[in-house]
């Protein structure tokens, strides 16, 4: 897609281009390299320096022109991390399309990227740099094996496509060539895939042998989880309007305030039966709650001429507050087994985003709670009351 029509021959023309560069630069590296004696030192010695710094100053000594190089490789070598990031997001993104990868990874963020993915990539190439001690030269292994075992699938898979296409259209001579090629390419990059995992396998090709059935074990429960997900979700019926009954709304209150009210409010708008229910841990919020019930809550509802809610207060002595709660509408739904129980949860939002620290670590845990332990017949009614600034 970045290349304008015709987007194939352009692309075609560029890699080659590429190719040949990257196969110049070698070979004038190579070349240099054998003229100057340059070799590989090791990483971990406070003398080390890269090929490219040795040839450079051998070349050029270690004035202006050694920096400038330098800072074009460092340049060169950040832009290139582009790569990863603008390919790593999207392969992420196909796998999340084909269910192997939550669906997340196929959302696009604010900025009109696959944001999940390059966080993800960004958290493990930093735990990457930081188990190897920064010391990049150490992750080669990494790269050579997750490399030329991609190489060597992506031949292997092009020497099927050559298969399969001359088994439906028919063998021909350029079919037969390309499939040579491809398998050629198969086998280079598996006995080089062989020999570094022989080679390098204590110093780090081990990690990918380990992570890679790892990865595809995810990969597959991930597939199995949505594949169930479906199959328990399908429908292929006309909703069903018979019998229906109004809930029974529970209100979980603390107590009496302008936030209660309002949750009190809506639940009369959802039903007529209401109870609120009261986790009695010692404090002062359960006095204050039957202090106020009988004036400000029985006697509008009594004038209003609506049914009387329900006050049920549960005594905690050792200051739980779930597992009170958690049993006391398993009862209520023993006690109503053909209807549905919606539990309204009150909840302060404040105008900043620090508020949110201060006050809803009991309403997030609340509703986690009620969505992961309620049932088919409990739904969860979040009532937000907005504190102004």
């Amino acid at each position: 897609t970045a290349f304008k029509d015709s987007a194939v021959d352009n692309a075609r023309r560029t890699l080659t281009a590429v190719v040949c560069i990257l196969a110049v630069l070698l070979i004038g590296i190579a070349a240099l390299c054998h003229m100057y004696q340059i070799g590989a030192t090791d990483p971990d010695s406070p003398s080390y320096q890269s090929v490219l710094s040795q040839l450079t100053a051998a070349v050029a000594g270690r004035g202006v022109f050694y920096y400038v190089t330098i800072g074009s490789v460092i340049a060169v070598v950040c832009l290139s991390a582009n790569t990863s990031f603008a390919g790593f997001p999207r392969l992420c993104r196909l796998l999340a399309l084909d269910n192997f990868l939550p669906y997340s990874f196929a959302a696009r963020g604010r900025r009109l990227v696959y944001s999940q993915g390059i966080v993800v990539l960004a958290l493990m190439s930093g735990g990457l740099l930081v188990a190897f001690g920064g010391v990049t030269d150490r992750l080669i292994p990494l790269f050579a094996v997750g490399a030329f075992g991609a190489f060597t699938l992506s031949q292997a898979g092009m020497v099927m496509h050559w298969r399969k296409q001359m088994k439906t259209q028919g063998s021909h001579r350029k079919g037969h060539l390309s499939m040579a090629v491809n398998a050629v390419g198969a086998v280079s990059t598996l006995v080089v895939l062989i020999i570094v995992l022989a080679t390098k396998f204590l110093d780090g090709a081990w990690i990918l042998l380990l992570l890679v059935p790892l990865m595809v074990a995810l990969f597959v429960a991930v597939k199995r989880h949505y594949s169930y997900v479906a199959q328990q979700t399908a429908s292929n019926r006309p909703v069903n309007l018979d019998n229906l009954c109004p809930p029974v709304v529970v209100v979980v209150m603390r107590q009496w305030s302008t936030i209660s009210e309002k949750a009190l409010r809506f639940a009369f708008e959802v039903s007529a039966e209401v109870i609120a229910v009261h986790i009695n841990s010692g404090d002062d919020g359960g006095e204050n709650l039957k202090r106020n019930w009988a004036c400000y809550v029985d006697a509008p509802i009594k004038a209003a001429g609506k049914p009387p809610a329900k006050l049920i207060t549960v005594d905690s002595p050792y200051r739980r507050f779930f597992t009170p709660l958690f049993d006391t509408l398993k009862q209520i739904q023993t006690d109503n087994p053909d209807r549905m129980i919606a539990v309204i949860v009150p909840e302060l939002v404040g105008s900043r985003w620090w508020d949110y620290y201060l006050h809803n670590q009991r309403t997030t845990a609340l509703k986690t709670g009620l969505l992961m332990h309620g049932g088919q017949r409990i739904s969860v009614i979040n009532v937000p009351w907005y504190l102004p600034r």
